[in-house]
């Protein structure tokens, strides 16, 4: 067997195009998915429909942005870990500069701290311009680590990860505090538009959002999220943009409203951690390279706004599929009589973009 580097072909096509205004960006713009699961294209593609046939489309919302990187170090006891976390919060300005130290993207914006008998976390959270910022922010950590080693006393290392990040594991730290893109996305579809193109009601989605992503979701134990699959359209983005897909574990904590407004639906998904960059690791390919620029993506603006861009792309697109699923689940057979079709299909016919 050779085991020399590879490429791992996914089915990867072009849907929509969606609308997209918001405080970011205010675009048409057609989204690349990579997935095997090919009922999603014409699913997110319904959404997508919706979202061209309402004036301001999707109005997507960028409300915080960091990346995060938890250090852990040891006391004697709990009183020296609580000095310690004074001195560091004292010492805020001199870590900034650190930081800065590390490279010309990375800003040090604040940082949380837990202690546990005699164990300190140290939550640093970063800005890392159009990068994803994992790498930067570790980077940027185990130099301020070291710093604080050197400097105060009285603390052992204990990791360069102490689990408080967190990364790539669904906690309630990130929801609560804020890891990656905090994107807010709502759409007001008429009800005309909920009958003809989504065949049900907004009383219906409404009533199945409240019982299935709420109330199922609560009995079931879901951490910090109340949604359907949200991880479905991040990972077909993920995969298609370059993206740490491992990411999708955080990334798919989310939370979907539905509200029926006189017949109108209101429907909004919010992903408080969504983790996504231009530049990095994984972006060198050449159709991730083609496709990020197809989204607009490679453009000269100041650093960051590009990966902003991308973040309310892939949440708009997130939008798109959930609702379109919760109308499908309104309708009872709907959804399978679907995969059927499509995955039938799929089977005897290639794919294009």
């Amino acid at each position: 067997m050779n085991d020399t580097q590879a490429i791992a072909g996914v089915p990867m096509k072009w849907v929509g195009p969606l609308r997209i205004s918001g405080n970011v960006a205010t675009t048409e713009t057609k989204v690349p998915l990579a997935t095997y699961e090919s009922p999603l294209w014409p699913s997110v593609g319904r959404g997508a429909k919706v979202s061209m046939l309402v004036e301001r489309g999707i109005v997507a919302t960028l409300v915080d942005e960091r990346m995060t990187r938890s250090v852990l170090v040891t006391a004697e006891d709990a009183q020296t870990a609580h000095l310690a976390a004074l001195e560091v919060d004292a010492r805020f300005d001199e870590l900034r500069d650190i930081v800065r130290g590390c490279g010309r993207f990375t800003e040090l914006i604040g940082f949380r701290h837990e202690i546990t008998a005699n164990l300190l976390f140290l939550r640093f959270e970063f800005t890392t311009g159009d990068a994803s910022g994992h790498n930067m922010a570790t980077l940027a950590a185990d130099a301020l680590l070291a710093h604080l080693l050197k400097s105060i006393p009285g603390i052992a290392y204990g990791s360069i990860s102490g689990n408080y990040c967190t990364d790539k594991k669904a906690t309630a730290v990130n929801g609560i505090l804020g890891r990656g893109k905090n994107v807010v996305t709502e759409l007001l579809v008429p009800r005309d538009i909920v009958r003809d193109v989504l065949h049900t009601s907004a009383a219906d989605i409404a009533r199945l959002n409240l019982r299935k992503n709420m109330i199922g979701t609560l009995l079931a134990g879901g951490i910090r999220s109340a949604n359907a699959h949200y991880a479905n359209m991040l990972l077909g983005m993920y995969l298609a943009t370059g993206q740490d897909a491992a990411n999708i574990v955080e990334g798919s904590q989310g939370v979907t409203v539905a509200e029926d407004r006189d017949g109108d639906l209101y429907f909004s998904c919010t992903l408080p951690n969504l983790i996504v960059g231009t530049v990095g690791n994984g972006k060198g390919l050449d159709f991730v390279e083609e496709n990020l620029t197809r989204l607009g993506c490679r453009e000269e603006r100041e650093p960051g706004e590009n990966a902003r861009r991308l973040a309310v792309i892939t949440a708009a697109t997130v939008l798109c599929g959930e609702l379109s699923l919760l109308a499908a689940q309104t309708n009872p057979g709907e959804l399978m009589r679907a995969h059927v079709k499509l995955e039938r299909e799929s089977a005897t016919t290639k794919v294009g973009g």
